[in-house]
């Protein structure tokens, strides 16, 4: 299958790294002002194995590709769609945004049944064009049920390689189960600057942490997913104690932080269905001071 990463980050660049690795044509696709500053190859550090492999670079999708895998920051998707030509035959896109409102987008754009909803959970970052770093002992990707026809020869090399996969039949939980887990883990590492360990030691981050666990679950819940409080708890406390967010990682960086994609939905069912959020509106305040300008 011929595969396409649109966004060869930490989390597009791993997923295009392992895919070319087990043979498949692999494209990345980058803005055009540094296109030719992209390396014609990845390069993978991972527990799973370390390696480099070619790939081709374009600034635009101008052919067809079995799948599409949309790893850009969600504050970027606007722009980064514009690098795929209206008509282009795409068998499957699978967005792998933090989030949920970019599938809704992604659909008026390209039209229902092509766009795959997925979650991913992972730490990798990429370190220098080309070059990314696999953190995390683990990989967890979850896709929606409807892809599985189309997808399913790709996610078995994937589990082969040390993925875990799983497919979600209802939506709403494959997407609102990442989301319970991440904002309270984003949050509020990013607004301590702690890495979770840190977090999870601390009494009173701690019960800020627990508490914006079951405001998101009490909206998630009310928006029509399935989704376990204490689970999703168990989950966090099984991290990696070092293991820090992409969005704490953005703001050391001075990059904008996805606030709005991971905290947003949160914030805006509570509002819709009477919730209490007062964990979740104190992490994302404090991070809102942090956040920095564009110009």
């Amino acid at each position: 299958m011929t595969h396409t990463i649109l966004g060869p980050g930490g989390v597009g660049g791993l997923i295009g790294a392992v895919l070319a690795r087990l043979g498949n044509p692999v494209a990345v696709i980058v803005r055009s002002e540094v296109e030719a500053l992209q390396p014609r190859q990845l390069t993978l550090e991972s527990g799973f194995g370390s390696f480099s492999t070619p790939v081709a670079v374009a600034s635009k999708l101008g052919y067809p590709t079995d799948v599409l895998w949309i790893a850009v920051k969600s504050t970027q998707l606007d722009d980064a769609v514009k690098s795929i030509p209206s008509g282009t035959r795409i068998g499957a896109i699978v967005p792998l945004l933090n989030g949920i409102d970019h599938v809704k987008v992604l659909r008026e754009r390209f039209g229902h049944d092509v766009v795959v909803p997925a979650t991913i959970a992972v730490e990798a970052e990429r370190t220098a064009p080309g070059k990314i770093v696999h953190r995390s002992p683990f990989v967890r990707l979850n896709l929606g049920d409807s892809g599985r026809d189309r997808l399913e020869s790709s996610v078995q090399q994937l589990t082969r390689f040390g993925f875990e996969c799983k497919y979600v039949d209802n939506e709403k939980t494959l997407m609102w189960s990442k989301l319970v887990f991440l904002a309270p883990f984003a949050l509020s590492t990013a607004a301590a600057n702690l890495p979770i360990g840190e977090i999870l030691s601390n009494p009173l981050r701690y019960a800020i942490l627990a508490a914006a666990v079951r405001e998101a679950c009490s909206v998630a819940t009310a928006s029509g997913a399935t989704v376990d409080p204490e689970a999703t708890l168990t989950t966090i406390n099984s991290l990696p104690p070092t293991m820090r967010s992409s969005m704490q990682n953005d703001l050391n960086h001075k990059r904008t932080p996805e606030l709005d994609a991971i905290a947003g939905p949160i914030l805006r069912g509570a509002e819709t269905y009477g919730i209490k959020a007062a964990a979740i509106a104190d992490l994302a305040a404090a991070i809102q001071e942090k956040k920095p300008v564009r110009a």
